[in-house]
């Protein structure tokens, strides 16, 4: 599916959710833009037409902000608790729910539901896509994602920094999970990749 592909790519580019290195937040969150700008531009797994990668300009993001990045604490699903998830291409995708994320951002208490797909036994990842009030206007309409690592405690560095858009934004043959309803927050989440339009 195409969320275990982009993520699988991005770790090919070394743009995983962790970074070796003891490094400031803000130069560890500028790192790893820059790597994902140089993934765009000069991989053969860039989702940009190779005619177009060598010209491809910077995403564009939200200054970072570490007040949405928060602890988020998972409770899991049954096992069988199976979602048939729509995508941008009209298809639908049978997805995994591992469970629900609680976590606050602003003083607002939220919940987001991680998934995997459906057939993966591993669960070494989870998957996260989400809309906010931010889509249509300074995002794209269909939503972002966020990819975590699994952890064997259950907390989760939930890092909105880190907010991507889907690959179908850059080209419109990929086919994209649409965040289904129980994860569309009720604010504006103002981190991680935007559409560059003003605020």
């Amino acid at each position: 599916m195409i969320f275990r592909f982009i993520a699988a790519a991005l770790a090919i580019a070394g743009l995983g959710a962790c970074t070796a290195a003891e490094i400031p937040y803000d130069q560890e969150i500028a790192a790893w833009r820059a790597d994902k700008d140089r993934f765009m531009r000069e991989s053969s797994e860039s989702p940009v037409v190779a005619a177009d990668r060598a010209s491809f300009p910077p995403l564009a993001y939200y200054p970072i902000n570490q007040e949405y990045r928060v602890p988020a604490s998972l409770t899991v699903a049954r096992a069988d608790d199976i979602l048939e998830m729509q995508t941008s291409t009209g298809q639908r995708r049978k997805m995994q729910r591992i469970g629900a994320l609680e976590f606050t951002v602003k003083g607002q208490p939220l919940k987001l539901t991680a998934f995997a797909e459906a057939n993966d036994t591993e669960l070494r990842r989870l998957f996260v896509p989400f809309h906010d009030l931010t889509n249509g206007s300074e995002t794209y309409p269909g939503g972002r994602y966020l990819d975590l690592d699994r952890t064997a405690t259950g907390v989760y560095d939930l890092d909105f920094n880190r907010a991507y858009h889907p690959f179908c934004v850059f080209n419109p043959t990929y086919d994209c999970p649409v965040p289904p309803r129980e994860n569309r927050l009720p604010l504006p989440i103002r981190a991680g990749e935007t559409l560059g339009r003003p605020k």
